[in-house]
């Protein structure tokens, strides 16, 4: 029980202390947890176990949740071609996450685990960039908008 209290501590501080660009690769290395634990439901006939299945929802609403707390996150005033193309992408996500839903398709899935991989790494590399400053010492360097 004492370890479950400092870990969430520690995450709690993670975040509040985080800088924008963390906070994004954050979440996307939070939707690709989730997306792998889903891919894990599957068995070597890439099927679900019926006792799996709302396991399965669970991790792909986490995954969708996540995505939506991105897509707003945008800004599309000043985040031009690069937050209109994020934005299609994160709608892209959502599509194919209700269609593996709804087929418990693992390809899928993984097609969308690699792309946010990427992603983070790309943001990974972006937050390095401002020295992890928190948020509130970037003073613009660093703008959500993707």
């Amino acid at each position: 029980m004492g370890y479950q209290n400092a870990y969430n501590a520690y995450q709690k501080t993670n975040v509040s202390t985080a800088s924008q660009g963390r906070l994004v690769v954050l979440l996307y290395e939070g939707a690709v947890k989730n997306l792998t634990g889903a891919i894990n439901l599957f068995d070597e006939n890439e099927k679900i176990k019926p006792n799996n299945i709302e396991q399965y929802g669970i991790y792909i609403q986490k995954t969708q949740a996540i995505i939506t707390e991105l897509q707003v996150s945008l800004d599309m005033e000043k985040g031009g071609e690069i937050a209109k193309n994020l934005m299609s992408l994160y709608i892209f996500f959502n599509e194919q996450l209700m269609s593996a839903t709804i087929n418990h398709d693992k390809k899928i899935l993984q097609s969308v685990q690699k792309m946010m991989n990427d992603l983070a790494d790309s943001w990974r590399t972006i937050a390095n960039s401002t020295a992890n400053a928190p948020a509130a010492k970037v003073n613009g360097a660093l703008n959500i908008v993707g």
